[in-house]
């Protein structure tokens, strides 16, 4: 899970060296937070949320294939 999130993350951003993603593992779920250069965060959430939520979206469902609950959060 922590791959693919860097890996769309790293995509769409500028500076894709600063892309960073850690995991917290929760009571009953793995918390991903995603890290990215400050002028890169629009870019990540983009309109509305729209990116930010499919990323998430694509996250949870690939995290639930293997019968694992996924948070994702995108840190300043």
């Amino acid at each position: 899970m922590k791959e693919l999130l860097e890996f769309l993350a790293r995509s769409l951003v500028d500076e894709p060296d600063a892309v960073r993603v850690e995991d917290i593992q929760g009571e009953s779920s793995l918390i991903l937070q995603l890290h990215v250069d400050p002028d890169d965060v629009g870019k990540v959430i983009g309109r509305q949320g729209r990116i930010a939520k499919s990323m998430r979206t694509l996250v949870k469902a690939a995290a639930y294939k293997d019968g694992n609950r996924v948070t994702v959060e995108i840190v300043d």
